[in-house]
């Protein structure tokens, strides 16, 4: 598919950016990725142009030619409903529900009880140690992993993937909070279903390309 003027504001191991890239593969559409790194210089996103673009000052955002798109389901949703096919989202509402459902699971109550600037306020203002820390990331993503294994194991609608037969947003969110989870060395054992979507998902190119190692501004060697 060509995709003109499409430029994605991104950073490796951002696992919103990474949800936004596999939409993009998935959809086979061509995007520019402009690296915005988080840590440099105490956090490239906190400084102009990028601020500019986008005043919560994170990453993705997402240019559609002079578009400025921001957060990461609005922006797959966005993609979804511009280019339709191949769906990202059931064809009913009940299973469009379901999909979001699972969805928000991670990246409303997961997500954000783990990620940089959380990291950051415990360390540099709270003093946090890094093993308190680690603690922390490891409950919440636990809590969260437990209630999607849960809800996906033994359900009706749960197929290859998280719904049905084909990726749709809730896989696009899941396989990123798999690779925090673990990068954070949480113990994936008790969690069946989800390591067997994560696995049929990573087996696709869609999802192969986007993994934070596979990024042009992915630390060599890391």
């Amino acid at each position: 598919m060509v995709a003109p003027s499409i430029r994605l504001y991104s950073y490796w191991r951002s696992s919103a950016a990474y949800r936004v890239r596999i939409a993009l593969n998935l959809k086979g559409m061509a995007y520019e990725t402009m690296p915005v790194h988080l840590l440099r210089d105490g956090g490239e996103q906190h400084q102009p142009p990028f601020s500019d673009l986008n005043p919560q000052e994170l990453v993705p955002v997402l240019m559609h030619g002079n578009r400025i798109l921001r957060q990461s389901m609005a922006i797959i949703e966005y993609l979804d409903e511009t280019w339709p096919s191949p769906p990202l989202m059931p064809a009913t509402a009940r299973d469009r529900q379901r999909v979001r459902s699972l969805s928000q699971m991670i990246a409303c109550d997961v997500h954000p009880l783990n990620n940089l600037r959380v990291q950051q306020f415990f360390e540099k203002t709270w003093n946090v140690p890094q093993a308190e820390r680690d603690l922390w990331t490891r409950h919440w993503i636990k809590v969260g992993l437990d209630a999607m294994e849960d809800s996906l194991c033994d359900h009706p609608s749960t197929g290859a993937f998280c719904d049905g037969e084909q990726p749709t947003m809730a896989d696009c969110c899941l396989v990123p909070q798999v690779y925090n989870a673990e990068r954070f060395g949480v113990d994936m054992a008790p969690y069946h279903t989800v390591r067997r979507i994560v696995q049929t998902c990573l087996a696709m190119d869609a999802f192969d390309a986007a993994r934070p190692e596979n990024q042009p501004d992915a630390p060599s060697g890391d």
